[in-house]
């Protein structure tokens, strides 16, 4: 996959990193002097195109034309929007991902503007802390399909309601998997007849909701917390 990112901050060089790392095909536009010379030490050079990425001339250095996915990760919202619209409506990239920096221009970043993914932080830190507050002990692992699902993880405990009870019978909803269990340190692919016992690391596909009636099964009941 060969991505570009407008911007080489500390989101858009920690981005390319990590596409580097699994072997994509990277360029980062920068123009600010002080991000360049820390840039060059943290990236190869030749994913770094210098100047600024609002110069289509620049863009087209970078060779925006055979982008798959184009990132504007720089600290302005006007100049985000206005890459992700220049990167669909000129050059036809497929995949546009913006950074959100304040977070009362969230609600620009649609496909108005050619947004396809908004990457807003206040947004996704109160997620996470509603999550946490929702799901108790459960872990998100990764999230899949810009978020509607996740892959969870949650540890059931002694006396919990789903203890001894096959995977088909705990009437999950359909957009809820059990994906995997690890029991004793090793990993097990569950059937519908299989049932969870006390210990058992549970790993599900699923949504909130889905999350949620986990969560629930797994829990102890009120009178066991009180003995």
């Amino acid at each position: 996959m060969f991505v570009i990112i407008a911007g080489g901050g500390r989101t858009g060089a920690q981005l390319a990193k990590s596409l580097i790392a699994i072997d994509h095909k990277v360029r980062v536009v920068e123009h600010r002097p002080e991000i360049l010379a820390r840039i060059h030490k943290e990236l190869p050079t030749e994913t770094i195109v210098t100047g600024n990425p609002l110069d289509v001339n620049i863009l087209e250095q970078a060779d925006i034309q055979h982008a798959q996915v184009f990132a504007a990760t720089t600290p302005n919202d006007a100049e985000n929007l206005a890459l992700c619209y220049l990167a669909r409506e000129r050059y036809k990239v497929k995949r546009t991902i913006a950074r959100v920096n304040n977070p009362r221009n969230a609600w620009l970043f649609n496909e108005r503007f050619y947004v396809d993914v908004a990457v807003n932080q206040a947004d996704i830190l109160s997620r996470l802390i509603e999550e946490e507050m929702s799901m108790g002990d459960m872990m998100t692992l990764l999230k899949l399909r810009r978020g509607k699902f996740s892959l969870v993880e949650e540890k059931v405990p002694e006396n919990a309601k789903a203890v001894g009870v096959a995977i088909k019978d705990l009437n999950l909803p359909a957009n809820c998997v059990i994906a995997g269990i690890i029991r004793a340190g090793d990993l097990m692919i569950p059937r519908g007849v299989t049932t969870l016992s006390a210990g058992d690391e549970v790993l599900a596909i699923t949504d909130p909701e889905g999350a949620k009636k986990i969560a629930a099964l797994l829990e102890v009941p009120v009178n066991e917390n009180n003995l």
